[in-house]
């Protein structure tokens, strides 16, 4: 018994030996020794340096030389004649008032229509709610000129309206003329422009409780004021932000006043388009452009704020 013992004791003890100089190496090699210093990584700045250099080279420097030649006279050197002599124009005047006041006006108009067509496709069940509510995303895509050339096909001079008109009343003309007024783009720019509105309304309504909408039905409040207590104050953030990116758009719109190609109707873009192209005066299209950029980055800084605060 001894002796066996003794040997199994020694067996154990020539077992643990042979485990602990097997652990040694690994445990040596898991350990980091004073080797060579880590290399330090790239700053996570000199990463952004080329997209920056791109945009900047591609957006700000045409900006900049916009701003340059807008304090640039034909006479050269720099002065702020270019500045006086259009701020002086009645023409400036007369666009920046018709930019602001069509800008206003569409924007008012989106708002309500949007607000009633997002209220139908979100609460009122209907074959086809959700296919309408997808050709909105697609509408989004549509070039602005294209709305206004569908719009030319039905109430233009020669539309189908017009066209309509003296076939049954044996007319020379049509009574369809206000495309070619403010009105008409006016109605432009509010058929294009309100889908932008409901997006925003469409995703807050997404998320309104309906338990809310059935505790007040319950209570005996009618459709009027449920819309006006508990649907308006959860649309209030996005019809702000839609109401914001609406303004702003429709301050730069040109696509739909040539199109419309509507007489007298010029605004701040149409003023860029004319001083440059038709007049060939770069310093006045400049000063125009650098207003309309302060005004519009103005605007888009607002429009921030807004779809900021209502998580957009």
């Amino acid at each position: 018994m001894t002796a066996a013992t003794t040997g199994a004791a020694a067996t154990s003890t020539t077992g643990t030996t042979a485990t602990a100089a097997s652990r040694a190496p690994a445990e040596q090699a898991s350990c980091p020794g004073p080797g060579p210093a880590r290399s330090r990584s790239v700053p996570t700045w000199v990463w952004a340096l080329p997209p920056v250099a791109v945009l900047a080279l591609a957006f700000l420097y045409p900006l900049a030389l916009v701003v340059q030649q807008s304090f640039t006279p034909d006479e050269g050197g720099v002065s702020l004649d270019p500045y006086a002599d259009v701020f002086a124009s009645e023409v400036f005047r007369e666009a920046l008032t018709t930019t602001v006041w069509l800008a206003v006006g569409s924007t008012v108009g989106c708002l309500v229509l949007g607000f009633v067509l997002a209220l139908v496709i979100a609460f009122v069940p209907f074959p086809g709610g959700k296919a309408v509510a997808r050709f909105i995303d697609v509408f989004l895509s549509f070039p602005s000129f294209l709305i206004t050339l569908a719009l030319l096909f039905v109430y233009g001079s020669v539309g189908m309206a017009n066209g309509l008109w003296t076939d049954v009343t044996g007319a020379a003309e049509g009574p369809f003329h206000f495309l070619t007024t403010p009105w008409g783009v006016l109605l432009a720019e509010i058929t294009y422009f309100t889908p932008f509105v409901m997006r925003p309304l469409l995703a807050a309504f997404s998320q309104l409780d309906t338990s809310q909408l059935e505790v007040a039905s319950s209570l005996g409040a009618g459709p009027v004021r449920i819309i006006r207590q508990v649907i308006l104050p959860e649309a209030l953030p996005a019809l702000a932000a839609g109401g914001s990116l609406v303004l702003v758009m429709c301050l730069n719109e040109f696509g739909i006043v040539l199109f419309t190609g509507a007489k007298g109707v010029t605004t701040l873009p149409m003023l860029v388009y004319s001083k440059a192209i038709l007049e060939s005066d770069y310093p006045a299209a400049c000063v125009v452009a650098v207003v309309n950029i302060a005004i519009s980055v103005g605007l888009y800084s607002l429009y921030r704020v807004v779809s900021r605060r209502a998580g957009a």
